[in-house]
Formats: structure tokens, sequence, C-alpha cells
């Protein structure tokens, strides 16, 4: 049973449970009762559920396969150099910085210039997509590896 004085903004919980008595063995009634302030129960569940709550899920398997129809694994992998950078020294790179989608979705959509290991630059290739939400996604999933 839950009851709340809204004057005092707290909650009262009492739970009610059997325990076997320690000194015979009939079965009591023992009760306990906590009592919470509501902006504490308030604040404990937002940072559970802020903290639970992933990062929207790039969609892997959507997001590899525009890579493989875009060629993207001729220059780049996963985890280690080619003639790109890995994937995840990219996300490294842009961990933390509130434009990293914006900026890598840029380089992948306007043929910006590339650097390549031997200091020549090319234009990148632009990523051929349906739609934004397909390069979208990809770029999450590159920011998402570790």
């Amino acid at each position: 049973m839950t009851m709340v004085n809204a004057l005092n903004e707290q909650v009262v919980v009492v739970v009610y449970y059997d325990a076997p008595s320690i000194t015979n063995n009939r079965r009591t009634k023992m009760k306990t009762r906590t009592s919470l302030s509501i902006t504490s129960i308030a604040a404990s569940l937002l940072i559970g559920a802020t903290l639970s709550l992933p990062v929207q899920a790039a969609d892997e398997a959507a997001a590899r396969e525009l890579a493989r129809a875009n060629n993207c694994f001729k220059c780049h992998a996963i985890d280690k150099e080619k003639d790109g950078p890995a994937w995840n020294d990219v996300a490294k790179k842009y961990k933390g910085k509130p434009d990293a989608l914006a900026r890598l979705t840029k380089h992948l959509t306007t043929g910006e210039k590339a650097k390549f290991p031997d200091g020549h630059e090319e234009e990148h290739k632009i990523i051929k997509a349906k739609d934004e939400s397909q390069t979208k996604n990809l770029v999450e999933w590159i920011l998402s590896l570790k």
C-alpha cells in the first residue's frame, strides 16, 4: 500500500510480509515503513532512465551494406588503416564533438579533399544513397565504433 501526503511531498511505502518468529514457530506480521521525498524519487528515476537509454542505435547491417555498395572498404577498414583511416580512429577523432555527425556527413556527401598517407589529396567519393537517412545511419554507425 502506498500513501502520498501532498502537503509534505512525502511518499510513504508500507510493506507487509510474513516472517518466522524467532521465539516460536508461529508466523507474525512484520511491518516496514520507508519515507522518501517525491523530488528524490523523481531525480532517481530520471537519472536511471537517462543512463539506461542507449544513444540512438545505428542499423549496422544497413550501414555495412551502404558502405559495400559505395566501395568504402577499398580505402577504409573498421580497425586498421588502409589508404583511408580506420573507422575506429575516425570515431575516436570525433568523440565528444557536438558537430561530429554534421562534419562527417558533409565529408561523405560533398566530395571534400581527403588526405592520403603519402601526402597527396583527392576528392572523397560522394556516397550514393536512396535518401539522407541511409547516409545518416552510416555516419552514426561509424561514430559508434570504439
